[in-house]
């Protein structure tokens, strides 16, 4: 492997909100840990990182440890999960990306799609080798799923279609609900990606909401086990590869 470069030039650097050292969940097929960056453009209620949100947080370590971190974990460790927040919103996101790939690992990178440019630049460099993204939601309940008035959603339907051409590899995702998705809102969603390629998506995971004490708004709760079957069956016909995790 080799050696990182020190990051204490003048370059933004990414705000690290936290680090899981060890997952073998969060990167499919790899060993994996898992980096938390501060900041999100959107307020999802049922958002386990409510904390991270407004990137006001203390830094739970600085770019030059995490990197050190790695640096010993060469041989130990196959991925980085990079998630948040939203890691596109961090201006230090491509040179942290090129520092991790510099030691050889794999990189998996979580985005709600609010940012297209951003994510078809960062797999152009390659400097991501998977992408997980987030569907809130059908088009109609976007905004409110996603906890804004209003939300751009041209841009999400860019970063669907750049993912669906198959560029990199790639999942959607879906936490569910209650009472935020209905059977009518998953028909919406498998319309919504025959409507935008003719390609269907490789990989759909539905996520049941787990409730935790870092959600801030209550009354949310995972839907029943055979709503999670109905919500499956529907959305069967539209992807190639549909899971409920947890259940694989």
């Amino acid at each position: 492997m080799k050696n990182i470069v020190n990051t204490t030039q003048e370059t933004a650097l990414c705000t690290i909100a936290g680090l899981q050292k060890m997952t073998l969940l969060d990167y499919p097929g790899k060993v994996a840990c898992t980096v938390f960056l501060q900041g999100c453009n959107l307020r999802c209620p049922f958002c386990h990182n409510a904390e991270l949100i407004d990137g006001s947080g203390t830094p739970a370590l600085t770019q030059d440890e995490l990197l050190a971190f790695l640096q010993k974990r060469t041989g130990l460790l196959e991925g980085v999960c990079i998630t948040g927040g939203e890691p596109t919103l961090q201006p230090g996101l491509s040179e942290l990306l090129r520092q991790i790939k510099h030691m050889g690992y794999a990189v998996k990178l979580d985005t709600n799609g609010m940012q297209p440019s951003v994510l078809k630049a960062l797999v152009a460099e390659g400097l991501v080798d998977y992408v997980a993204m987030d569907i809130k939601n059908s088009p109609e309940k976007y905004a409110q799923t996603a906890g804004l008035s209003d939300i751009a959603l041209s841009k999400i339907e860019e970063s669907m279609v750049f993912l669906m051409e198959g560029t990199v590899d790639y999942e959607f995702r879906t936490t569910l609900v209650h009472p935020l998705h209905t059977a009518g809102d998953l028909l919406a969603i498998g319309q919504w990606f025959s409507k935008l390629s003719q390609e269907k998506p490789k990989k759909y995971f539905l996520q049941p909401f787990v409730d935790r004490d870092t959600v801030v708004f209550s009354g949310l709760s995972a839907p029943e086990d055979t709503l999670l079957q109905q919500f499956k069956e529907i959305m069967t016909p539209f992807v190639h590869s549909i899971k409920i995790r947890g259940q694989e």
